[in-house]
């Protein structure tokens, strides 16, 4: 068995968990490389407890580095070409070639795509948006705080709904949310209208049951100081605006041979391969059609069953056997309602001819699965 080198572009929960399985799995005189731009792991599915406070950064990041004493090679550079057929990538002018290539760069915030955005309001969905978020918040004591999805498309289709209810205990625990009203205004019908209606409905009856006013079909136009225009000329003033960004394909992938017109990497839904041999792409940089005629979430749940998928895969491929390993769309997603509970969503997305979901009422349980699955990613895969 010769050597051979697997590369993984992306340092996320997808990279980081492909890159775990693959070195624990193969020899190390096989190589794992794995590449990202940033020198820092931070798990996203924390960044709502960043804003309120409830955690500290420090406690949701980690070094990629940490990586290298597991026998990972970790490159830090941005990744300007990818090669499919060649299996090559160019990270900061230096060619990286591999046997197996693993695309895992997930998608790009775009909040610049809405005239005004950046500027007007503040997101949780990065590390330094959550902290600067919760600085806006301790200042809160009156007003108006609206919350709202910038397009249809997102990632983590619960996070808008958990950021509005995690602000509204945050400011009943400090005794001041008569003071402040909250309004969710979405882009889509209703709130995770891909998990199906009796998901989306649950969703909408935890955020309503918390005072919190809901305005489905809310597609924002433009932002301007304290104020919000959507495309059906309705408008709306605020004192503080939080928003979910807009997300776009990877800029490396324009010009890429691994995209269709979409912008977005086509894979087998059920083994990630593309259609270029021993390349393959997991995450959110992926466009997985959905019988109901939406595509699979992008979600981290997602992202970390495909490297399970695709690492066992290559893992066999390199050992001269067939792959058998198969991503079935199962994914489940804790709500977080506040005050210490959060409610359970699971099910198999790829069902027909809509994704069969069932929801679980809030409660403390939920919660506990989330802080235990936070520290789980921290200690196993980092």
């Amino acid at each position: 068995m010769r050597d051979q080198t697997i590369l993984i572009l992306g340092g996320g929960i997808g990279g980081v968990v492909a890159a775990n399985r693959l070195r624990k799995r193969l020899g190390r005189h096989h190589r794992v490389v794995l590449v990202d731009r940033e020198p820092t792991f931070a798990l996203a599915a924390s960044f709502l407890w960043v804003m309120t406070g409830d955690r500290r950064p420090e406690q949701i990041a980690r070094p990629l580095g940490r990586l290298e004493r597991k026998g990972i090679e970790v490159v830090r550079g941005e990744v300007e070409r990818i090669d499919p057929e060649r299996r090559e990538a160019v990270v900061d002018g230096r060619t990286l070639k591999a046997d197996h290539l693993v695309v895992a760069l997930g998608a790009q915030f775009a909040p610049e795509a809405v005239p005004g955005l950046p500027a007007a309001g503040l997101t949780f969905c990065t590390l330094d948006g959550a902290e600067r978020l919760r600085d806006a918040l301790d200042r809160t004591r009156t007003g108006r705080i609206v919350v709202l999805t910038a397009a249809p498309a997102y990632k983590c289709p619960a996070a808008p709904y958990e950021a509005a209810m995690l602000i509204d205990a945050l400011l009943r625990r400090r005794g001041l949310r008569s003071a402040v009203d909250i309004a969710l205004h979405s882009a889509e019908p209703g709130p995770m209208g891909v998990a199906g209606p009796e998901a989306s409905a649950a969703v909408r009856a935890m955020v309503e049951q918390k005072g919190i006013a809901y305005h489905p079909e809310h597609l924002i136009a433009r932002a301007e100081p304290r104020r919000v225009l959507f495309t059906d000329g309705a408008s709306v003033d605020f004192d503080l605006l939080v928003y979910v960004p807009p997300i776009r394909p990877p800029s490396v992938l324009a010009d890429s041979a691994l995209v269709d017109d979409s912008g977005w990497v086509r894979v087998d839904r059920h083994t990630l391969e593309t259609r270029f041999p021993g390349v393959y792409a997991i995450g959110d940089v992926t466009l997985i059609p959905l019988a109901m005629g939406k595509s699979l979430p992008r979600a981290g749940v997602f992202a970390h069953a495909q490297a399970e998928v695709v690492a066992r895969n290559i893992v066999r491929t390199v050992e001269g056997k067939a792959p058998s390993e198969r991503f079935d769309g199962h994914g489940a997603c804790f709500i977080e309602t506040g005050d210490g509970r959060a409610g359970f969503g699971a099910g198999n997305f790829y069902a027909e001819p809509h994704p069969t979901i069932q929801m679980r009422r809030p409660g403390w349980l939920w919660h506990a699965g989330k802080v235990l699955f936070e520290k789980q990613v921290m200690w196993q895969w980092l």
